[in-house]
């Protein structure tokens, strides 16, 4: 068994960006000359998550409309008090999502749906620049 990590790094917008990294992804994939396995993706902070959506303008607006529905912005949260960053909801909304994904791939492809696009989504108040670990792994 073989395993490469890769860096990538992601400049978000404020206030939750839903960024289409597949591409990234699958270069990450073909560069690593494994040809079978499992490709984990993860963000590096507690205010982003890693998931799959069909990527496409309305459903990226249904998915913040869905986020302020589970973790409001307009509440106070305790974490304010710790800090000051009046970034609770980006940390609820991010340990709701979860930090990682995994991909399996064959044939140096990745094994997605159709419809089916791997997401860097960031939750915080502010624009930030994140790093994402991908960690090819297979034979």
């Amino acid at each position: 068994m073989t395993v490469k990590t890769f860096g990538l790094r992601v400049s978000s917008k404020p206030d939750m960006d839903i960024i289409d990294i597949t591409g990234n992804v699958a270069g990450f994939v073909a560069k690593s000359g494994i040809k079978d396995g499992i490709v984990t993706i993860f963000v590096t902070g507690s205010t982003g998550s890693v998931s799959t959506i069909e990527f496409e303008p309305n459903l990226v607006k249904d998915m913040k409309k869905a986020m302020e529905r589970i973790a409001p912005s307009d509440i106070e949260y305790e974490h304010h008090k710790t800090w000051g960053d009046h970034n609770g909801k980006s940390h609820v909304r991010a340990t709701v999502m979860g930090p990682s994904l995994t991909v399996p791939f064959k044939d140096k492809k990745l094994l997605l749906g159709t419809w089916q696009q791997i997401v860097f989504i960031d939750f915080d108040v502010p624009a930030r620049s994140r790093e994402i670990v991908v960690q090819v792994i297979g034979d």
